[in-house]
C-alpha cells in the first residue's frame, strides 16, 4: 500500500481546519439579528415609532410600486396606443387622397376632431435624434407604438414643452409633425393618487404618534419616580395610561408601602434597643462615678465610653438617615463647613476647590455625615487634605485626597464591608469599622456611590459621585 501524500494530507488538514473556523449559519444569524439590535434605538419611544412607521412605510411602498407598474403603465400605454393610432390613420389619409393638395382638410379635421395640431414639411427632413430621457414612461410607450403601428422613421420630442409633446414621422414627400397635449397620451393626473396616499398616511401617523406618545408619558413618569424614590426623594406619583401601565404603577406604590414600613418597622425596634441598652450603659456610668477612681475604674469608663459611641455608630448605620427628606443644598457652604471639621480634627486642609455654588439635592445631614466620615478617615491618617467639588456629565463629584500611607489596590472594595478590618485599612482605627460602610450607604441611598483611588498626594482619594 502506497504511503499517503504529506503534502496531500497537510492540504487536507487545512481545509478541516477552516471549515472549523467557518461560522455556522446560526451563528451569521446571530451575528446578524446583535448587530441590527445595535443599530436600532434603545428607547421605547422610538422603538414603537418604528413599529408603527415601518409597516405603513413598506405598505405604501408595495401599494406605490404596484400602481407604477401596473395602472400607470397600462394607462400610459393604451393613451399613447390611441394617439398612434390616430396619427396612422391620418397619414393613410394622406397617401390616399392626393387631391388635398395643402392637406388643409386634414389639418382641419386632425384639429376638431383628433384635438391634434398637424403640419405637412414638404421637402424636410427628420432632425437628429436627441438623447432619450433617463426615466420617461412616455418616451417609452410612445416610441414603442409608433413603431408597432407605423413603423416608418420618426422622431419626437417629449420634454421639450412639458404640456405637449411633438411627433415627426417621414412621408414620401416630406415631414409630417404633429403636436398634442401631453394628457392625450399621458396618465399626468396619476400624481394625485400618490399625493392622496402620502398625505393620508402622513395624517394617520401624525394621529398614531400622538396618541403612542400620551401612552408612552405614564411609562416615562414610572421610570422617574422609582428612580427619584431611589434617591430617597419624597414623590407625588398617581398611576395613568393603559391598563397594564396602572398595573406597574400600582404594584410600584404597593412595594414603596412595603419598604417604608419595613423600614419604620427596623427604625422603630431600634430606637427600642437603643433606649435600653443606653439606659444600661448609664447604669454602668453612674456605678464607676461612685466608687473609688482607681486605673482599673478609669479603664472601665474608657470602655463604657467606647461602648456608647460603638452603640451609637451601629444605630446610625441601620437606620440610614432614611427619614430625613431631600431638599437642594449648596454644595460649597457644606464643603466650607466640612473644612471647618477637618481643621478641628488637627489636620491641615490644603484647599477646597469648587467652581461656582451649585445646588445638589441631597438629604443635608445624611450627605454631610457621608463626606464627614470621609474626611475623618482620612485626617486620622494623613496630615494634608485636599477637598474638591466639580460636575460633571449630570452627576456631582466630592474628592476627599490626603499624604497618608493609602490602602492596597486589592483591598479598596473590602474595607467597605461593616464591621471589616484590616491590618492597613483606614477604618475607624478604634472604632466599630463601620466609618466607609455608612458613607457609601448614604451615597448609595442618593442613587451614587463612593470609590478609593490613588491621590495626587501621594495617599488616598475618596471620591463620592451622586446624580445631579
Amino acid at each position: 500500500m502506497n504511503a499517503p501524500d504529506p503534502a496531500l494530507a497537510r492540504m487536507m488538514r487545512e481545509a478541516r481546519r477552516v471549515r472549523a473556523t467557518m461560522p455556522g449559519p446560526l451563528t451569521l444569524w446571530r451575528r446578524l439579528a446583535r448587530a441590527i439590535g445595535d443599530a436600532l434605538p434603545k428607547g421605547l419611544y422610538a422603538r414603537s415609532l418604528i413599529i408603527i412607521i415601518a409597516p405603513v412605510v413598506l405598505l405604501q411602498s408595495v401599494i406605490a410600486y404596484t400602481f407604477m407598474e401596473r395602472h400607470w403603465q397600462l394607462v400610459t400605454k393604451r393613451l399613447s396606443s390611441a394617439v398612434t393610432a390616430d396619427i396612422a390613420a391620418l397619414i393613410d389619409i394622406y397617401e390616399s387622397y392626393p387631391q388635398d393638395k395643402d392637406a388643409e382638410t386634414l389639418t382641419r379635421i386632425a384639429g376638431e376632431r383628433l384635438s391634434l395640431d398637424l403640419d405637412v414639411l414638404k421637402g424636410a427632413r427628420l432632425p437628429a435624434p436627441g438623447p432619450r430621457p433617463f426615466f420617461s414612461i412616455l418616451d417609452e410607450a410612445l416610441s414603442d407604438e409608433i413603431k408597432r403601428q407605423i413603423g416608418r422613421p420618426f422622431w419626437i420630442d417629449t420634454v421639450g414643452r412639458s404640456s405637449l409633446i411633438e411627433i415627426r414621422v417621414a412621408i414620401p414627400d416630406g415631414v409630417m409633425r404633429i403636436t398634442a397635449r401631453r394628457s392625450q397620451a399621458y396618465a399626468s393626473n396619476s400624481h394625485i393618487f400618490l399625493v392622496w396616499m402620502i398625505g393620508s398616511s402622513l395624517v394617520l401617523l401624525g394621529v398614531a404618534i400622538l396618541f403612542l406618545r400620551n401612552q408612552i408619558k405614564p411609562i416615562l413618569r414610572l421610570a422617574a419616580v422609582a428612580e427619584g424614590f431611589g434617591k430617597g426623594r419624597e414623590i407625588e406619583f398617581r398611576p395613568r395610561g393603559a391598563r397594564e401601565v396602572r398595573q406597574a404603577g400600582h404594584a410600584f406604590i404597593e412595594m414603596k408601602r412595603r419598604i417604608e414600613r419595613a423600614m419604620e418597622q427596623r427604625t422603630t425596634m431600634l430606637n427600642g434597643v437603643s433606649h435600653d441598652l443606653r439606659t444600661i450603659i448609664t447604669r454602668f456610668k453612674l456605678s464607676l462615678a461612685l466608687v473609688e477612681q482607681t486605673p482599673e475604674v478609669e479603664d472601665l469608663l474608657r470602655d463604657v465610653d467606647e461602648m456608647s459611641r460603638m452603640l451609637e455608630a451601629y444605630l446610625a448605620f441601620a437606620r440610614g438617615d432614611s427619614a430625613e427628606p431631600a431638599a437642594p443644598t449648596d454644595m460649597r457652604a457644606l464643603l466650607e463647613d466640612l473644612r471647618t471639621d477637618v481643621e478641628r480634627l488637627g489636620a491641615h486642609v490644603a484647599a477646597v476647590d469648587l467652581n461656582g455654588s451649585p445646588l445638589v439635592t441631597v438629604r443635608p445631614d445624611a450627605f454631610r455625615r457621608c463626606l464627614f466620615n470621609l474626611a475623618a478617615n482620612a485626617a486620622r491618617y494623613g496630615e494634608t487634605v485636599a477637598i474638591s467639588g466639580r460636575e460633571e456629565a449630570r452627576s456631582f463629584l466630592v474628592s476627599i485626597d490626603d499624604d497618608g500611607p493609602g490602602i492596597p489596590l486589592e483591598s479598596r472594595e473590602e474595607v467597605f464591608k461593616p464591621f471589616l478590618r484590616l491590618d492597613d485599612a483606614r477604618q475607624d482605627a478604634g472604632g466599630s469599622g463601620l466609618g466607609l460602610a455608612i458613607a457609601r450607604d448614604i451615597a448609595r441611598a442618593h442613587g451614587g456611590d463612593v470609590s478609593l483611588h490613588d491621590s495626587p498626594l501621594g495617599g488616598l482619594r475618596a471620591t463620592v459621585r451622586i446624580p445631579a
